[in-house]
């Protein structure tokens, strides 16, 4: 792509989600748009193929200026989240063309993927963050589409997260980029150098580690996944768990200090959390009686290994060129496959009067890749292994952290049989629409292919390394299956519900009943307490309400012009002062 064409792609990418978005505003051509929505990934999907990296553009005419570009990682991001826009775009027409609320949803989606692509793009922090909150609260739409008691349930729970999340981001960029040499215009190049310096680097990195985690799935800030996955429509949940999550991943890759020495706590710290989501993940995951849920806490799981990459990378900043490759080949690998999956979800459900053996290939084929067993697969396991064994630069007490990521691997096996086994169940209930085949098709090819794709992007991997993994790859997969075999002989589910978190959050009231019940006081005599105590917290509330609302009708009626004053008074001193 030459000079001429880059800047006009790097501007289409994200400006045709967009401006068909605002087109939307003209009633005449909202039928016109849904249509057109599906194809809005195209350009940036061209942009990923046929783009160089080093080209930028300079919006100077927004409030401070902006910059757009890309990077060789986030090139790699751009194709595979283009593509799962596209894929499930195609295989979503029937939202996007005929559904009662086709309008709306086509807004929400358009709006959704600009600023997902947007956010890649994005040099600086500020058009960053505006296209990250872009993306989070336009995805509220999406979820609650069907307006089912699940959805809106699952879109509440998303949304209070989404808001926190955005809260700790902010407050972490805000510092961050005080630390910077611009911070009118900071740069996300100049934050890691600037946090490793700022005096509030710890506040820095746990706002900007704990707001993006609430996308990328964090244990204790995950619970929103499985709602919002298993209540969405099954093209959203594709581009959820297929693109979205990895806006989480991307945050920690541009704005944490990687690479910076010491951080070797916080490395240890985050590696010690992604152990835990990805053993968690699987351990709820495979107790799960959705296929949905399952692969919600495959992908919490999954994110949990590059959680570890991301935390070694912390501890040894020399295995940072290593550790960057295996992330990004992880990234590519686990979004094709996780989306392939979700979109296979509908495309079971079509009515056959016999097996379809090679309907199950396919939807075999991006649960093998997960387990390890696809060329993707192998070659993640084994650059990721080889990235954290390098020189023995790690602390000598992660020396087994490949065996633990090994040991994780079998969660993931039983995960995708559990997946494959609840499709099963699910399979010939009624007929998948043709849009919805080619879609999961286009998916599912790229889940075999696009990793063949990497040395377009100037990742040379090591095919020789993946070939030798494949006795690694093979025990986890044979534990994996034979752990599922015996679950599904002799073991039954737990009854752990999806939002497994948040149920343990919100039982007061049935925690109450049982301990009264345990010490023999009677069920209608808690029901009462109970019934007393919430008249007179309501009975507080309305007094402190009105209380409150009578103090700020006096000051913004009265008081207003003094406290102005007063605010202009000690700025104006405070100017003086420093001038």
């Amino acid at each position: 792509m030459n000079a001429v064409l880059a800047p006009i792609a790097l501007l289409l990418a994200p400006g045709v989600p967009l401006a068909l978005a605002l087109l939307w505003s003209f009633p005449r051509l909202r039928p016109h748009i849904g249509p057109l929505a599906p194809w809005a990934a195209i350009p940036a999907l061209l942009l990923a193929l046929f783009g160089q990296p080093g080209a930028t553009v300079e919006l100077d005419w927004l409030l401070f200026g902006a910059q757009i570009g890309m990077t060789g990682t986030t090139q790699v991001f751009l194709f595979f989240t283009a593509l799962i826009w596209f894929a499930a775009g195609i295989h979503g027409r029937g939202h996007l063309s005929k559904d009662d609320h086709c309008e709306r949803f086509c807004v929400f989606w358009l709006l959704t993927l600009a600023g997902n692509i947007g956010l890649i793009l994005a040099l600086d922090v500020a058009l960053f963050y505006t296209s990250f909150a872009l993306m989070t609260f336009a995805a509220y739409g999406l979820i609650v589409h069907d307006a089912s008691r699940a959805a809106l349930r699952a879109g509440r729970v998303y949304l209070v997260l989404a808001v926190l999340g955005e809260a700790l981001i902010l407050t972490g960029l805000i510092l961050a980029a005080r630390a910077t040499g611009a911070p009118l215009l900071p740069m996300l190049a100049d934050l890691p150098a600037a946090i490793a310096a700022a005096p509030e680097r710890d506040l820095i990195i746990a706002s900007l580690w704990l707001g993006f985690g609430v996308k990328a799935g964090l244990p204790l800030l995950h619970f929103s996944l499985p709602l919002a996955y298993g209540a969405a429509p099954v093209p959203v949940a594709a581009a959820l768990a297929g693109a979205m999550i990895k806006a989480g991943l991307l945050g920690w890759l541009v704005t944490l200090p990687l690479g910076q020495a010491g951080f070797e706590q916080w490395g240890t710290i985050v590696i010690a959390t992604g152990l835990i989501a990805a053993f968690g993940g699987a351990l709820i995951g495979v107790n799960q009686i959705r296929p949905r849920f399952v692969l919600a806490y495959s992908s919490i799981s999954q994110m949990g290994m590059v959680s570890v990459a991301i935390g070694a990378w912390l501890s040894a900043p020399e295995l940072g060129p290593l550790l960057a490759v295996a992330i990004t080949i992880f990234a590519l690998h686990h979004s094709l496959a996780k989306a392939a999956l979700f979109l296979g979800t509908e495309v079971v459900r079509h009515r056959t009067r016999r097996p379809v053996l090679w309907l199950w290939i396919g939807l075999g084929i991006p649960a093998l890749a997960l387990a390890g067993l696809m060329p993707s697969g192998l070659l993640t396991k084994t650059t990721l292994k080889g990235a954290l064994t390098a020189g023995n630069a790690m602390p000598e007490v992660w020396n087994n952290l490949p065996l633990l990521l090994g040991l994780a691997a079998i969660g993931t096996t039983a995960l995708m049989a559990r997946h494959l086994w609840l499709l099963r169940l699910e399979a010939g209930r009624d007929d998948a629409p043709p849009a919805a085949w080619h879609g999961w098709a286009l998916i599912t090819a790229a889940t075999v292919l696009g990793v063949f794709l990497l040395p377009l992007w100037g990742i040379t991997p090591d095919w020789l390394a993946g070939v030798g993994g494949i006795p690694d790859a093979l025990w986890p997969v044979a534990a994996g299956l034979l752990l599922a075999v015996f679950a599904w002989r002799w073991l039954k589910p737990w009854p752990i519900p999806p939002a497994d978190v948040l149920v343990l959050l919100t039982p007061l009231p049935g925690l109450v009943m049982r301990a009264g019940q345990a010490v023999g006081v009677t069920g209608p005599a808690i029901q009462h307490l109970l019934r007393h105590l919430q008249a007179l917290a309501l009975d507080r509330y309305r007094r402190a309400d009105h209380w409150i609302g009578r103090a700020s009708v006096h000051l913004w009626r009265r008081d207003a012009p003094l406290l102005f004053a007063l605010i202009l008074a000690l700025l104006a001193a405070y100017g003086l002062s420093i001038g």
